[in-house]
């Protein structure tokens, strides 16, 4: 098992930018890839700071991509840094360059929590041709409802950044809307876990009361647990081996 930082200048960004990136040393060549997503006050080693995701991806045989995105959303901000297109476009060919991963849809996935969660389930709903499956884990679901809703100082001043006059209800950064336009046939798998304490149940219910409207199939469930990483490694096994089912079954 290798655990590669990968520093290298990114088009999208027009700045440097950081991966970290966990390769296995065993199992199939090339491996598949998972796109392991960060929250709102983390960075790209967050996940392998506080979890045991190498141990997972070792046991799996799973090759694993941890960008950098700060504080974006993993949208491409009004008047600052295009982290969409670095996510959706930029990422996959620079890690398809520097590393040997499968470039396979049947062999891809993404997954994130909170807003790493969001970005998740925004990058499948928007190019599910790309992702077999993809999770959240305690994701921030409703950006629309925290744009409008959350008068929270610092929220505020985050979404005012990220979007300006920019309105998310309605559009591509929308996963409610994104699931009420979205052809089940073609989605990936989705997996949603949340602990019940969470401070975004709210929000996590409502995203599963959507897929169930629109007809769209997701593998959710509740546990005890709240918005921290002892609930976030306790729960990243079971939703890999979910995500990873059509690959073993």
């Amino acid at each position: 098992m290798a655990l590669i930082r990968c520093d290298f200048y990114s088009e999208a960004l027009e700045t440097g930018t950081s991966l970290t990136v966990i390769l296995p040393d065993d199992g199939v060549d090339p491996p598949p890839v998972l796109y392991l997503l960060h929250g709102l006050s983390d960075d790209h080693t967050a996940w392998s700071r506080f979890s045991a995701v190498e141990r997972y991806a070792q046991e799996r045989g799973l090759a694993v991509v941890m960008p950098q995105a700060h504080r974006s959303f993993y949208a491409n901000e009004t008047y600052g840094m295009r982290f969409w297109d670095y996510l959706s476009a930029e990422l996959p060919e620079v890690v398809g360059r520097f590393f040997r991963v499968s470039g396979r849809r049947d062999e891809t996935f993404v997954a994130g929590l909170s807003m790493g969660g969001y970005g998740a389930f925004k990058w499948a709903l928007r190019e599910p041709e790309r992702f077999a499956a993809a999770a959240s884990l305690s994701g921030a679901l409703d950006l629309a409802y925290i744009q409008e809703h959350d008068l929270r100082p610092h929220i505020r001043a985050l979404t005012a950044r990220v979007f300006a006059d920019r309105i998310v209800a309605g559009g591509d950064e929308d996963l409610m809307h994104l699931i009420r336009v979205a052809d089940p046939a073609v989605l990936p798998r989705l997996v949603l876990r949340c602990g019940d304490d969470d401070l975004l149940v709210a929000q996590n219910r409502r995203f599963i009361a959507a897929c169930a409207t629109a007809g769209v199939e997701l593998d959710a469930g509740f546990e005890p647990g709240d918005h921290n990483w002892e609930f976030w490694d306790r729960c990243l096994p079971a939703v890999l081996d979910r995500m990873l089912k059509p690959l073993t079954a």
